[in-house]
């Protein structure tokens, strides 16, 4: 193999995983709550949310792809 066939199959192996990644449908596990959205709009639903289930143990955990 060339460098160049190396090179060709890893860039159509990073545009399948990233295309994979963003339109493959994300699941949660049986007995979970589906993904949802955070934007400003659901802001307000997720701080009553939070803030409603004082007696259990939560965990906010916000990850950035950048």
């Amino acid at each position: 193999m060339t460098r160049r066939n190396v090179g060709l199959g890893l860039a159509a192996l990073t545009i399948f995983a990233g295309l994979f990644y963003f339109y493959g449908g994300h699941q949660t596990p049986t007995g979970q709550a589906p993904l949802a959205a955070l934007n400003a709009a659901s802001l307000s639903e997720l701080k009553n949310e939070f803030n409603g289930s004082h007696a259990k143990a939560r965990i906010l955990v916000l990850l950035s792809p950048t």
